[in-house]
């Protein structure tokens, strides 16, 4: 149980921490239990090898506040949905996402939405929603229906690995839909740009030397800058302009009318299109691996699918209907949440569980760890779509399931991410039954997004 703390030595001044490289000393949370782990490293190698087991040790050991040190900083975890509300919601405008994500993202995803804070985070999450209202979205079903159907017909039957297969979907949908490219040669250049920049992301260099992860996360980052920046050109000169996400955003106006700069828009299409190609492809298969791991729930699930469908496209409007689809998505991401930690910055003092926490503090939340805790779900390693009956949602503390993140920093692309599971869903279980193959693992790696160890080695039956 933590005990309060001495009070922490305030500052002489206002808190001046406008950029995550700027230091708070030790000292300042050396009063919070912890541990430092080796010089220079920290724990950064044993939290790579297996984050969520090292965070399950460091709860038992120290309590939902801790301090740890990894990828050369000082930072404090505060756990448990309590924290998640705290940091989330953040009434007081405690906590800058841009400073927390900075030391991962900051040289390949700067100034994404996810790395704005405060008012210029609403401004423009306003600007760019306009890429998620009923017209586009629906321009955006009919892609993935028809992109969806004609892979699930090409992978036919027999065994294959789900995981790299709909990795290659996911970003062939993103270049027709985000993008409004054909697939084909400019599209695979471009996506193989997000998979080195998504790579780069955890890479232990984090300078952009020859021949390493970083170098050649950079080196995607330049090429995507100079396609995009070329590319807003030509679309707002009218050539190219559709219902694609990108085609939204060049020409997305800001609240005084004003288009918004061709740098943040370049910036926010390169941390849109890594969002949801790489949290999309981990989600499904979260869920592809749940439901061959429980035929019973994936026999639901093609019942739901089949009396809404009658074995045709989804369409827009039945959405709404695949209710334990729905269901069922929602507790693989329980399970398997796509972003595991969520990093901030303080910028103010503040208290939590007992602790003062000075400004300038790193702090990070658990989603994996509250995902998985008894204190919030009873049997939480048991996969039970009934979790999220509208009945026993109301029952649970709100930010206990938090896979899409909340408050003003809720994902914005959440429907995106629904809509295309539910087409999947609708597309593989009226056509296949999936079954886990013989001597398939349930192994896997952690960071920087969820995927298994053996890229989900399933076997498909037509039906």
């Amino acid at each position: 149980m933590a005990t309060l703390a001495s009070p922490v030595p305030h500052a002489p001044a206002a808190p001046t921490f406008t950029h995550w490289s700027q230091r708070q000393p030790f000292e300042s949370i050396a009063h919070i239990p912890g541990e430092r782990g080796l010089p220079v490293i920290g724990n950064t190698f044993r939290l790579l090898a297996d984050p969520n087991g090292f965070a399950a040790r460091m709860v038992a050991r120290y309590g939902k506040v801790y301090r740890n040190r990894a990828f050369g900083g000082d930072m404090v975890a505060l756990v448990g949905a309590d924290a998640n509300e705290l940091v989330l919601f953040d009434r007081a405008k405690i906590f800058s996402s841009e400073q927390g994500w900075g030391p991962i993202l900051d040289q390949l995803f700067p100034r994404g939405l996810m790395l704005l804070d405060f008012e210029k985070h609403r401004a423009d999450r306003r600007a760019l929603s306009i890429a998620f209202k009923p017209e586009p979205m629906r321009h955006y079903m009919g892609a993935l229906n028809r992109g969806i159907a004609e892979r699930v017909m090409q992978w036919g039957s027999g065994a294959m690995r789900f995981y790299p297969a709909i990795k290659e979907l996911s970003l062939d949908l993103a270049a027709d839909s985000f993008l409004g490219l054909p697939w084909g040669p400019e599209a695979d250049r471009i996506n193989r740009a997000f998979v080195d920049m998504v790579a780069a992301s955890v890479a232990p260099v984090r300078k952009p030397l020859p021949f390493t992860a970083m170098k050649r996360g950079v080196d995607g980052r330049a090429f995507l800058i100079d396609y995009f920046t070329r590319e807003i050109a030509r679309r707002r000169a009218g050539e190219g302009v559709g219902h694609d996400m990108f085609s939204q955003f060049a020409t997305a106006t800001d609240e005084a009318g004003n288009l918004l700069p061709v740098d943040e828009v370049v910036d926010h299409m390169n941390f849109l299109m890594m969002a949801a190609h790489d949290t999309i492809t981990s989600s499904a298969t979260s869920l592809v691996w749940c439901l061959a791991k429980h035929p019973e729930w994936q026999e639901k699930l093609r019942a739901e699918v089949l009396a809404v469908t009658g074995g045709k496209d989804l369409a827009y409007e039945d959405l709404g209907k695949l209710e334990m689809t729905e269901m069922a998505f929602k507790e693989a991401l329980r399970l398997v949440p796509p972003v595991p930690q969520m990093p901030r910055r303080a910028l103010k003092d503040f208290e939590f569980g007992g602790y003062c926490i000075p400004a300038g503090t790193g702090v990070g939340i658990n989603v994996h760890w509250t995902h998985h805790s008894a204190e919030y779900w009873d049997e939480p390693e048991r996969f039970d779509p009934m979790r999220f009956t509208k009945e026993a949602e109301k029952t649970r503390h709100k930010y206990a399931w938090v896979p899409f993140g909340g408050g003003a920093h809720m994902c914005l692309g959440l429907h995106f991410a629904y809509m295309q599971v539910k087409v999947l869903m609708a597309q593989m279980l009226s056509r296949t039954r999936i079954e886990m193959a013989a001597g398939a693992s349930d192994d896997c790696q952690a960071w920087p997004i969820p995927k298994p160890k053996d890229g989900l080695r399933v076997v498909l039956t037509p039906l």
